[in-house]
Parts: C-alpha cells; sequence; structure tokens
C-alpha cells in the first residue's frame, strides 16, 4: 500500500486529490493532512477519514516517512516542498505550477534519488487528448498545420486579495504561468517541441504587478503554427483548443475539465472518423492512475519541463521584443531564474 500524505487542505485538495486518491484505494491511502492552518487541516482530516494532521511538513516527514507526497500549496512554495519531501525519499506530485522557473524545476529534479517529482497536468490523460494524439501519431488526420489555444477565463479584483496572488515572487506570473499552462501544455502534448516564440503581454484591468493578459505565434518544429491566448479579463470563460490537419479540424471547448462530448470533429474524407473507445474524463483521477503505475515500476514522472520553457519563452519574448527560439533560454539568461528577466515592472 502506498502511504500517501496531502500538503495544502485548500480547494484542490478537496476537488481533486482525495477524489483521485480514492478511487485508487486499492493500493494507496492517506495517512497524513498537512496545512499551516491548524483548524482547516483538522476539518479536512475528520471529513476525509485522515488519521494524522500536522501543520510542518518537516515534522510530517520525519514522523510519517510517507511513499508520496501530494503538493497542493501556493506556487511559491513547490521547489522548497518538493526538495524537501525527495530527500526524505518521498515522492512528489505536485499542483501547477510545479515552480516560479526553469532554475527551481531544474532544483527539484537535481533532488531527485531514490524518489521522483511529477507535474499535475491532468488534460493530457482524457481519453479525447490521448485518442487524438494516437490518430496523429498514426497519420490517419494528416498532418498538422494549425492551431488555436485559449484560456479566456475570468478572474475579479476580490480574487487577488489573497497575498501571494498577482506577484511575481509569490504566483511567479500572471494568467500565463497560472492559469494557461494546462490548455499549453495540452497543445504541446499534442503539437510536439515549439521552435519559436513571438509574443505580447500587458497588465490592462487587474491591480496585479504581473500581466492579467498575454498572446503569442509558436511555431513548432514539425512545421505548425498555433497562437494563444491566456486571459484572466474575459466575461465569457472558455477553454478552447483547435487543432487544424490536413485531412480534419478536432476542436475542445470547455472549462476546467473535458469528456468526450466537448471535442467537436470535422474532416473531408467519409473515410476518417472520431471514434474514442471509452469515455474518460480530463481529471486528476485520470492522472493519478498513471502516475502510481509509474510509481509501482519506478518510471520517473513527466515534471513538465517543454511546458516551462514555452512559458518562459513567452515572457522573455513579451517583455523583450525579440522572438524566442527553442534552447536559447540556460542558466545563464536571466529569464532563467525569473519569469520577468529581472524586470519587476515589466508591465506597466
Amino acid at each position: 500500500m502506498i502511504r500517501t500524505a496531502i500538503v495544502g487542505t485548500g480547494g484542490i485538495a478537496r476537488i481533486g486529490h482525495v477524489p483521485a486518491l480514492r478511487a485508487q484505494a486499492h493500493r494507496a491511502e492517506i495517512v497524513a493532512a498537512v496545512d499551516v492552518d491548524a483548524a482547516r487541516a483538522e476539518a479536512f482530516a475528520a471529513e476525509h477519514g485522515i488519521p494524522a494532521v500536522y501543520t510542518d511538513l518537516h515534522t510530517m516527514l520525519q514522523e510519517q516517512s510517507p511513499d508520496l507526497v501530494h503538493l497542493c500549496t501556493p506556487p511559491f512554495l513547490h521547489a522548497e516542498q518538493a526538495v524537501a519531501c525527495l530527500e526524505s525519499e518521498a515522492w512528489v506530485w505536485c499542483e501547477k505550477p510545479v515552480a516560479l522557473s526553469l532554475a527551481e524545476l531544474d532544483r527539484i529534479r537535481a533532488a531527485e534519488g531514490l524518489a521522483a517529482a511529477g507535474a499535475v497536468f491532468q488534460h493530457r490523460y482524457g481519453s479525447g487528448a490521448r485518442y487524438l494524439r494516437d490518430r496523429i501519431a498514426a497519420g490517419t488526420l494528416g498532418r498538422p498545420l494549425v492551431a488555436q489555444c485559449v484560456t479566456a477565463w475570468y478572474r475579479d479584483d476580490a480574487y487577488y486579495d489573497v497575498p501571494w496572488r498577482g506577484t511575481w515572487e509569490n504566483e511567479g506570473g500572471g494568467p500565463t504561468l497560472g492559469h494557461g499552462i494546462h490548455q499549453m501544455d495540452l497543445m504541446l502534448a499534442v503539437l510536439g517541441e515549439r521552435a519559436e516564440v513571438r509574443a505580447m503581454a500587458g497588465r490592462l484591468e487587474r491591480d496585479v504587478r504581473t500581466e492579467d493578459v498575454s498572446a503569442a505565434l509558436v511555431r513548432f518544429e514539425n512545421g505548425a503554427i498555433a497562437t494563444v491566448v491566456n486571459s484572466v479579463l474575459s466575461p465569457r470563460e472558455e477553454s478552447y483548443l483547435r487543432f487544424d490537419l490536413t485531412d480534419a479540424t478536432v476542436e475542445l471547448r470547455h472549462l476546467y475539465g473535458y469528456s468526450n462530448a466537448d471535442w467537436t470533429f470535422t474532416t473531408r474524407s467519409s473515410g476518417v472518423k472520431w471514434e474514442p473507445p471509452h469515455d474518460l474524463p480530463s481529471s486528476h483521477t485520470a492522472q493519478l492512475a498513471d502516475f502510481l503505475d509509474g510509481y509501482d515500476a519506478g518510471i520517473r514522472p513527466d515534471l513538465g519541463r517543454p511546458t516551462m520553457e514555452l512559458v518562459t519563452a513567452l515572457y522573455k519574448a513579451a517583455i523583450t521584443g525579440l522572438p524566442v527560439l527553442r534552447g536559447e533560454i540556460d542558466a545563464a539568461d536571466p529569464f532563467y531564474g525569473s519569469l520577468n528577466g529581472g524586470c519587476p515592472e515589466a508591465f506597466r
């Protein structure tokens, strides 16, 4: 039995991680909950039948020696907490964004030894996304040509009253990092490596230090070209992905998760079909099953570095006004250490 701890007992732990772990109750059990708010941790543990409660991560690691830790804490805590878990030989499954920079992400990877860390990117694991990747790999839909990737969400001023939100130091970035990262990750999972990014971003409406909207053009190694929009200023909220291939158009419209019914398929040929064999919604539950399979087999999970590279390239392109090529952001680049490249007033 995989002994699991949940660190951070807020909304995503309740709606995402607990149901996912309950679905894997035949091989995983929740042995501890950790939160700096003792009352919230106690209530969470009582609600979900968790036997041990802590307000300190290190104490929990020492006393419980969990096999796996689910990190559901604010972004600025992820790197330090992930490293602490890995050094105690606990595997880590971390909410997005896993880190505030490529430097932090690489620090987490470097701390891996007997244990490993993975990122929560649940939209890759729905049956529609898996089926699309399989069909592209098999060549039945033709060659990818054009894509659209839109995260049009709405977050009002009150959302940013939480002290860590809207700051480079604590949230790491705006909707490009904290909201649009899921759709961009799914786009990369379908289209592969990007070759070049050009972008613009701005602070148009919210009282934050980061951006509240960004837009980009992305050229992929396979030649496909995509437009990307990330917004928290959109009253009609939607997550939208469109892939135009030589023989078909595949679209996905949803908000925070999808099922097969959210996909639309258009083809030029009656011989090209869209027939996913089953309906597995995108969810923490879908991804955790794969994560635990990897744990059982000793396979290191995906930490999402290509997605973080795209996010970093988008910020660099928007702030510098220059195209950013794949591979150009190395450890000597100012954007490697922070997404604003050391320019805290990048978006005035």
